[in-house]
């Protein structure tokens, strides 16, 4: 199931790191690995809220994406770059989850994908959801939108992965 695969990636990883791997930081105000978990798995459950949203939404929604959304379903990724959320709309995800927890809460998530991944055949697509940045989606393009979210953060996972090698070389 496309999605899947990705939150697979992340789940093979997972034991490979340290609790010391998993809260390092490049930058004091940088996210650790944990964080990027923490993150992934908050950002998929929210979106999969926004599709039970599509769910029961009773109307149809005529608007579609905008021109930001258009591109990145063009695409089907992110840009390449880091991405800086508006100003008062950081915030700093959990640090403190163990790699158990971490598996937990992926788990979680997967059971919660492959329950949707059978229903979006079934949901209207002109029952939409707006997204602040992409316009109005609805439950397919929330849930694509999960895969390219999640893949987008394995650069960031690979570039904390990369400083930690440097720095435990360099010790």
């Amino acid at each position: 199931m496309k999605g899947l695969d990705v939150i697979n990636t992340y789940q093979d990883r997972l034991d490979s790191y340290s609790v010391e791997q998993l809260r390092y930081r490049i930058k004091p105000e940088s996210w650790s690995i944990g964080q990027v978990y923490s993150h992934i798995v908050d950002v998929a459950l929210e979106y999969l809220d926004n599709m039970q949203q599509c769910l029961v939404s009773d109307c149809a929604q005529p608007l579609g994406k905008t021109t930001a959304g258009e591109e990145l379903f063009r695409a089907n990724a992110f840009p390449p770059i880091k991405i800086k959320l508006p100003e008062g709309m950081e915030y700093s995800p959990d640090d403190s989850k163990t790699n158990a927890e971490h598996q937990e809460h992926l788990n979680h998530l997967i059971e919660k994908m492959r329950d949707w991944d059978k229903q979006i055949p079934l949901l209207d697509p002109q029952s939409k959801v707006r997204h602040g940045g992409f316009g109005w989606l609805n439950a397919s393009e929330w849930f694509e939108l999960i895969d390219m979210h999640t893949r987008h953060h394995l650069r960031q996972i690979k570039e904390i992965e990369g400083q930690w090698n440097k720095m435990t070389l360099d010790r």
